[in-house]
Parts: C-alpha cells; structure tokens; sequence
C-alpha cells in the first residue's frame, strides 16, 4: 500500500464498461487506476502491485464469488470490497471481502471505500509490527532481570516503540469505525 513515496493501485472490475470508466474517473489523481471488464482479464491485471480491488459481484462468463476465489487461492494480499447491485444477504459474512458496498454509488462514497480500505491496510501493518515488538519485549521481561531492563537504552526504546504504535492503531481503529459509521 502506500508508505507516503508509493501511490496505491485499485483495480477496478466491472462487466458494464461505462461504470468502470465512471469508477475510474471518481477517482483521485493521486491513485494508479487499471480497469478489467471482466473477471478473466482482472485476474491477468492482478499481482502484488495491486492494493486495492473495486469487484462487481454479478459478472458474466467469471463471477465476481469466483475472482474472489482465485485471489484467495493466489494468497495475494490486495483489499477488495464488492461493488454490486446484488443486495447483502448472510452470505457475506463468509466472503472474504472488506467492504460491501451497494450500486448505485456515488463519488463520495466510491472514494470513501477506497479511503477506508487503505486505513485499514495501514492499521493491518501496524498492528503486525506492535505484535512483533510486544512478543520481543515479552521474551526479554522473561529472560532478563528487571534491573537489566531498566538500564537498557535498547529496551526503553523498544516500550516507546510498542506505546507509539498502539496510539497509532488506535487511531487508525477509530478512524475506520467513524468513516463507517458515516456511511
């Protein structure tokens, strides 16, 4: 995703062409956008360069439950969430998708969508580095002696480190819930 240097990549997959262009043009300047108009060429698109995924539901020839599949058996890390005039029934509760979001859709709420997903990407990356921290912090309070950690620069580091990224996961947590909320 973006680290403030890289612009994000959505792929944009919808089988109504002029939709797809529309998607394409609501989006910001800032944002690297490819279109497929059909789920066999958005598979071709799809790699590691792409962050995020706009994904009709209802496709003919390749569904967008299918692209869905193909992504997940690909283990490629990529934000998706359905753009569809398919009603959310329980069956989403097993998708593997981020975000549902129902046509008609506008150009607040596509940018929205694409906004949220890329907090939550953020928030996915920072809470993996937290956790990665706080289990090193937890295996030296095992093995060294308080004093020892108390006189280590390293380890003071390390806590300021873990307090810094859990402020910022929780900011980022409550920017997510507030933008959908808003919706």
């Amino acid at each position: 995703m973006t680290d403030g240097t890289e612009r994000t990549t959505v792929l944009v997959v919808e089988d109504e062409q002029h939709l797809a262009d529309l998607y394409a043009e609501y989006l910001p300047e800032h944002y690297d956008v490819q279109t497929a108009y059909n789920g066999a060429d958005a598979l071709e698109i799809l790699d590691e360069a792409v962050d995020i995924v706009l994904l009709d539901r209802r496709m003919p020839v390749m569904s967008g439950n299918e692209v869905l599949a193909a992504i997940e058996e690909r283990s490629i890390d990529v934000r998706v969430a359905m753009v569809t005039a398919v009603d959310p029934d329980f069956d989403i509760i097993d998708l593997g998708v981020d975000d549902y979001v129902v046509k008609p859709v506008g150009k607040d709420t596509l940018v929205g969508v694409v906004e949220r997903l890329e907090t939550v990407a953020e928030y996915n990356d920072r809470q993996k580095r937290l956790t990665a921290k706080k289990l090193k912090r937890n295996v030296l309070e095992v093995e060294k002696a308080r004093p020892e950690l108390e006189a280590s620069e390293r380890f003071s580091a390390l806590e300021a480190e873990i307090e810094e990224l859990e402020s910022q996961v929780q900011a980022l947590e409550t920017e997510i819930t507030e933008s959908t909320i808003e919706r």
